[in-house]
């Protein structure tokens, strides 16, 4: 019976060392899992920040040939609104009395279209 029980024993105790062994492969299962997936992660995040870096490199590209052409229109409407408001005031003054002129100097005529009945 003794050594029927230590056969048992030695049974148990190998049973043990087999459980913990699945443990400790488990572990370091789970361990290489978790560090797969933050290099996962991190090689994605490190992808889409380059992705990222292209896409605004080819905005900034795209809108900087508009942008200058923005730039390029705004800068003439300033020159040619400079412009009108320089030839507005300088000639204001004539203009104004010319109208003026042609509106208060009235001169009585007799239109074409008038007939006289007679």
């Amino acid at each position: 019976m003794a050594s029927q029980s230590q056969g048992i024993q030695q049974l148990l105790q190998a049973e043990k060392r087999a459980a913990e062994k699945v443990a400790e492969a488990r572990k370091r299962k789970n361990r290489r899992l978790k560090q797969a997936k933050e290099e996962a992660q991190a090689e994605i995040e490190q992808y889409r920040l380059q992705r990222e870096k292209d896409f605004k490199e080819k905005e900034a590209a795209a809108l900087g040939s508009h942008g200058s052409t923005t730039t390029e229109v705004a800068k003439e409407t300033e020159e040619k609104m400079g412009l009108l408001l320089t030839n507005f005031q300088k000639n204001r003054e004539e203009v104004l009395s010319s109208l003026l002129n042609v509106v208060c100097d009235i001169k009585p005529e007799i239109h074409l279209n008038y007939r006289i009945n007679g």
